[in-house]
């Protein structure tokens, strides 16, 4: 993993939930077939209302086309980020569709754990709400070591909450791979 994750935001509201992460009629794919995997990442914040979503821009799509990869690396939600059944697949369906941070003013507690606890993504608390001064598409620059984010677009840098261990265990893909690489297991 690197320390430096440079992509566009996507920016949603508040109370993102896991069904509309990953809506639970794509739930049959296997995600041990790599081509059925694919579809984790492709229906990916599929079912997100655009009204709830707070989007400034209105509808814009997370996934373009048949596409599995969103050109969004970054996410920028509000409060209770991931609420609703503890869905270990919604962090991994927006690892599979590209994403490698969300920063959120607060998360469901299942949702934070799955996503460090199985190394999908990295799971920022933000000081501010970002959602409401990032806007979708801008450029954003994330360091995980300096826990801040600097909107490329506007040159405009915050401060997050630091991620104390949780940096280490999604660096190392996990907390199995962090666990054996510690020698704790």
């Amino acid at each position: 993993m690197v320390d430096k994750i440079i992509g566009k935001a996507y920016v949603l509201g508040d109370n993102i939930d896991t069904d509309q992460i990953i809506p639970a009629e794509h739930l049959v794919y296997s995600t041990s077939d790599p081509e059925e995997l694919k579809k984790y990442g492709h229906f990916a914040l599929s079912s997100v209302p655009q009204d709830k979503a707070g989007l400034p821009q209105g509808n814009t799509p997370f996934i373009i086309g048949d596409n599995h990869l969103s050109e969004y690396s970054v996410i920028i939600g509000g409060s209770n980020f991931g609420c609703g059944s503890s869905r270990e697949h919604a962090p991994l369906a927006l690892q599979v569709a590209g994403v490698k941070v969300v920063i959120a003013e607060s998360y469901a507690r299942i949702f934070f754990r799955n996503s460090v606890d199985g190394g999908f993504l990295v799971p920022f608390d933000s000081i501010d709400k970002l959602n409401l001064v990032i806007k979708t598409g801008d450029t954003v620059e994330v360091d995980l070591t300096t826990n801040s984010i600097t909107n490329k677009t506007t040159g405009v840098e915050y401060k997050l909450k630091p991620l104390g261990s949780v940096y280490d265990i999604v660096k190392s893909g996990g907390l199995f791979n962090y666990a054996r690489e510690n020698k704790l297991i």
